[in-house]
């Protein structure tokens, strides 16, 4: 899989994760369990390692450190999670809360949810991450209406991460977030890159066309990841599953050809976005 920089650190980051909203939320159900296993292996398995959750996507990261922990995988995860609450206690709570569930003493990665009280915490997030308990900080939304507060955010804060939506049909961050992004230094997740499964209902049961042989793609699934990848902005795409199969799928369009944005400009009109 490809792999692209962290600005902030010189790490390089696998450009497929895993999103785990909904679909790891299992933890009442323990029969549940091992198909999300077998999900993060093939994200490990594929060359993958980022792996996305928060308190509000309920026992996620409670099925999520429960997983690491009984494969012995931990090491193998750029974990990222997020802060979703008001006021300072209850962050450094919520924070403290979801180390536990994940049972690390150490997140790749946190995040203030949806930008709630985003002030407050970055200042504590900043200072665990001078004590080590964290290795990157950054903010998170999911709707083009939030994009405004996200560039305010984006150019007066020191960050090491945004999280975004973008797609096909979502593509309002490729005139402002993502450039800025890029000139900030800011290392850039994309959240629900199939429109929330819109764009793939909309696309199901036509026939991929011949162009996208020439980028290597099998499937909708791999022409809209890729889509999204060839913004040279974004660092990696967290599309959530709890499908091994499509775990599998979706880490393939980290490999091979990434097009330029340019390749996508007489292919839109064609797909109906």
């Amino acid at each position: 899989m490809h792999t692209r920089t962290i600005p902030a650190s010189g790490a390089a980051l696998p450009v497929v994760g895993c999103g785990t909203w909904i679909g790891f939320d299992v933890g009442s159900n323990p029969a549940a369990l091992p198909q999300r296993a077998a999900v993060l292996d093939q994200l490990f398995g594929a060359g993958g390692r980022v792996i996305d959750s928060s308190p509000m996507y309920g026992s996620a990261e409670q099925v999520v450190g429960q997983l690491l922990d009984q494969a012995g995988s931990r090491a193998r995860a750029f974990l990222a999670t997020k802060v979703w609450t008001t006021g300072k206690r209850a962050g450094i709570e919520s924070m403290e809360r979801s180390m536990n569930l994940l049972r690390t003493d150490r997140i790749d990665l946190m995040q203030v949810h949806n930008l709630v009280d985003w002030r407050t915490h970055l200042e504590t997030m900043r200072q665990w991450k001078d004590q080590g308990r964290i290795s990157s900080i950054g903010v998170t939304h999911y709707t083009e209406s939030a994009h405004p507060q996200l560039e305010d955010v984006l150019r007066t804060t020191p960050l090491d991460f945004v999280q975004l939506n973008y797609s096909l049909a979502a593509r309002n961050a490729e005139k402002r977030l993502l450039p800025l992004a890029q000139e900030r230094g800011v290392a850039v997740l994309v959240n629900l890159p199939f429109g929330g499964g819109s764009e793939l209902r909309a696309l199901r049961g036509r026939p991929l066309p011949a162009w996208a042989a020439e980028i290597g793609c099998a499937s909708w699934n791999q022409v809209l990841l890729k889509f999204v990848l060839s913004q040279p902005a974004v660092t990696c795409v967290i599309p959530g599953t709890s499908n091994p199969a499509h775990m599998e799928d979706n880490a393939a369009a980290g490999t091979g050809v990434i097009p330029a944005p340019q390749f996508w400009s007489d292919k839109l009109a064609g797909l109906g976005f």
